[in-house]
């Protein structure tokens, strides 16, 4: 008998579907037609133990016992689903065969590898294990997976890796959440002060934002304009650009500072001679955007429809699970295998017949085309988030998953259209020695920008005109040295503004882009080739989690630092409020994902300093947060014991969270 262990009920009902006929229903498993069986997780089984399985001593926080280090990791059933494991107990022990079909990444492998271990299967049955990897839910797909089963050994990297992180944010959270909590105690903070490795810097990026905005003094600046005109009268603006000896009035972006300066530039250029010093027309061609991964949907989103992270990832797992409209969607590639365009056609047809708003741009769609996105070497357990071949009633689907699923296909139909082609003159004017720039961008062919062209609130931000032209205007025909005349100047009084307060789709975007918060550029460096900060599946609850501890708020889609999150951020050494250090573990896990570094190598570093951060703990009080008062709702409750909550008064464990 081959028993199939899937992720989550949904995902072992769906390939229980194509699997051989006549089924039958058991409490936790489907046993099909050829005596097979098909059963699941409920998400993890398994958590780590809490510290005081490890020693009693520990149910008691204090700062001597700290840092807590397993010498010998444990994990014990989750109470809520131990039925489940029973279940897989039992059918494990009766399986000739065992296929681990747990979701595409690193978590997903985890999940389904701890439970055939904590099951104690043989090591030949382990060693035979198969994988299956599913990254859609239609019955076709699914077939075409079940012929394709990898030996499950060529995934234990990403196990490796989801292990190491896994007890990693344990030892991290479970001890800095003890230390600071008790040392916020002792200047009159009663709440828990929770610490993470990827929680805490995301944190820190709020508060910095937060109080730039609150320090940020507006100061004026000024732009010059050209009002110029040809000989045949056609007009068109050009932008100033201050010389270097200009640069004592200039700020450092460049930004006049002085009235006085633009006042008499403004006088020298009225009622002048001018002519073209330089000018440059070239086509360029902008290629259609890849299909989505979760994170470019969900900033797409919250930027279109200001949905939250999580509405996002939830809505998205509803299409995937429920409605199987999409692909996996917690992928974190925008890749596409070769094989995948054999079924284009179909996807095509079937998203036309599901969305009539794209019907037309169906059927012009080139599908013999292959864009950049087709390209195997990008692609490996999962694919980019793109819709599948069902064709389906979306009236019954909510708004959001409307929404979603449209943005979806959409950009999946962008693929098979041409490059967006347009002229990008840039011009220089030379009036009275001084230099003037203008910029404008025109239309040569749409292209895929033809699909986003119909709905302004889908439509994207335009890329023409733009630039340093004025308002956008376009420029006339113009040639090298050729004369003009300059009518006068326009000054525009301008103020500077202070940085934006984050929203959802920023916030998200910043995650993904987290390179660009680091100061030291090797490291900055490193960043760049990694997914930022925290994993595709993560990011959406991390958000959630600093909601409902309250140290993040809402005003509007604002979202804003709270006097306890700041006061947090404040205590905290640098080190620990900064991206530079957690996302140098993401890299660090991914290499193990690629087999470039060991275990041992992660975790010796990552015990080190754990260490110090430690002792820097207990030789400081987290004075920011004197005075501060906790929040009276915040649920406190074991890691994972699941055991009765204890009174607010006492400290308590808190679950180790990325």
């Amino acid at each position: 008998m081959i028993l199939y262990i899937a992720e989550k009920p949904s995902q072992g009902r769906a390939i229980a579907a194509a699997l051989p006929k006549p089924h039958r229903s058991g409490e936790g498993y489907i046993a099909v037609g050829n005596g097979d069986h098909v059963s699941w997780c409920i998400g993890h089984l398994l958590e780590q133990a809490e510290p005081d399985a490890y020693d009693p001593a520990f149910k008691q926080w204090q700062l001597q016992h700290l840092p807590i280090i397993p010498e010998e990791w444990r994990l014990q059933p989750k109470p809520k689903t131990r039925s489940q494991l029973s279940v897989l107990r039992k059918l494990v022990k009766q399986a000739d065969q065992l296929v681990h079909a747990g979701d595409p990444d690193r978590e997903g492998q985890l999940l389904v590898d701890e439970v055939i271990g904590y099951l104690q299967v043989p090591a030949e049955k382990q060693r035979a294990t198969q994988r299956l990897l599913i990254n859609d839910l239609n019955p076709s797909a699914i077939q075409r997976a079940l012929q394709q089963l990898r030996s499950n050994r060529d995934f234990l990297p990403l196990s490796v890796s989801a292990l190491a992180r896994s007890r990693a944010d344990w030892l991290y959270g479970i001890n800095l959440t003890r230390a600071y909590t008790l040392q916020g105690r002792k200047v009159g903070y009663q709440g828990v002060l929770s610490v993470g490795r990827v929680q805490t810097p995301l944190l820190g990026l709020v508060v910095r934002r937060d109080q730039a905005i609150e320090d940020f003094v507006s100061k004026p600046f000024y732009e010059l304009w050209a009002e110029l005109e040809t000989e045949s009268g056609e007009r068109f603006r050009a932008k100033w650009q201050p010389s270097d000896a200009c640069q004592d009035y200039l700020d450092e972006e460049c930004r006049l500072l002085s009235r006085a300066l633009a006042d008499n530039v403004c006088q020298r250029i009225t009622d002048q001679p001018a002519r073209v010093r330089a000018l440059d027309k070239t086509l360029k061609r902008q290629a259609a955007p890849l299909p989505y991964n979760l994170s470019a949907l969900q900033i797409d989103a919250g930027k279109r429809y200001g949905f939250s992270a999580q509405q996002v990832l939830d809505s998205c797992q509803a299409l995937y699970e429920r409605h199987t409209l999409i692909t996996y969607p917690r992928s974190d590639c925008r890749y596409l295998p070769l094989e995948h365009h054999r079924q284009a056609a179909a996807v095509v047809n079937a998203l036309a017949a599901n969305l009539p708003e794209l019907t037309t741009a169906a059927e012009s769609a080139d599908l013999t085309r292959k864009s950049k996105a087709w390209n195997d070497a990008r692609v490996d357990a999962h694919h980019a988030l793109i819709p599948t071949q069902k064709r389906a009633d979306l009236s019954k689907l909510s708004r959001q998953e409307q929404q979603l699923y449209t943005l979806i296909a959409r950009q999946y139909l962008a693929q098979f259209y041409p490059p967006h082609q347009y002229y990008e003159t840039q011009l220089e004017v030379e009036i009275e020695g001084g230099s003037f720039v203008a910029k404008a961008r025109q239309i040569e062919q749409q292209g895929w920008k033809l699909l986003f062209a119909h709905s302004p609130q889908d439509k994207p931000a335009p890329a023409e005109p733009s630039g340093d032209n004025a308002d956008g205007a376009l420029l006339p025909p113009l040639q090298q040295d050729q004369p003009l005349h300059c009518r006068g100047g326009d000054i525009r009084d301008k103020q500077t503004q202070p940085p934006a307060y984050f929203t959802d789709a920023s916030l998200l975007a910043a995650m993904t882009g987290i390179a660009r918060f680091v100061t030291d550029p090797q490291i900055r460096k490193v960043l760049k080739d990694t997914d930022g900060l925290g994993t595709e599946a993560t990011r959406a609850g991390i958000i959630e989690l600093l909601f409902r501890r309250k140290f993040l708020s809402r005003q509007g889609k604002q979202i804003r630092s709270t006097e306890a999150g700041r006061g947090l951020i404040n205590s905290l050494p640098t080190e620990s409020t900064t991206p530079d250090m957690t996302a140098q573990w993401e890299a660090t896990l991914e290499a193990i994902c690629q087999r470039q570094v060991n275990y041992q190598g992660f975790m010796l570093p990552l015990l080190h300093t754990l260490t110090q951060l430690i002792e820097e703990a207990k030789q400081s009080l987290p004075t920011g947060l004197a005075g501060v008062k906790s929040d009276a709702g915040f649920k406190r409750r074991r890691a994972s014991s699941g055991s009765k909550r204890r009174k607010r008064t006492a400290p308590t464990k808190a679950k180790a969270k990325t």
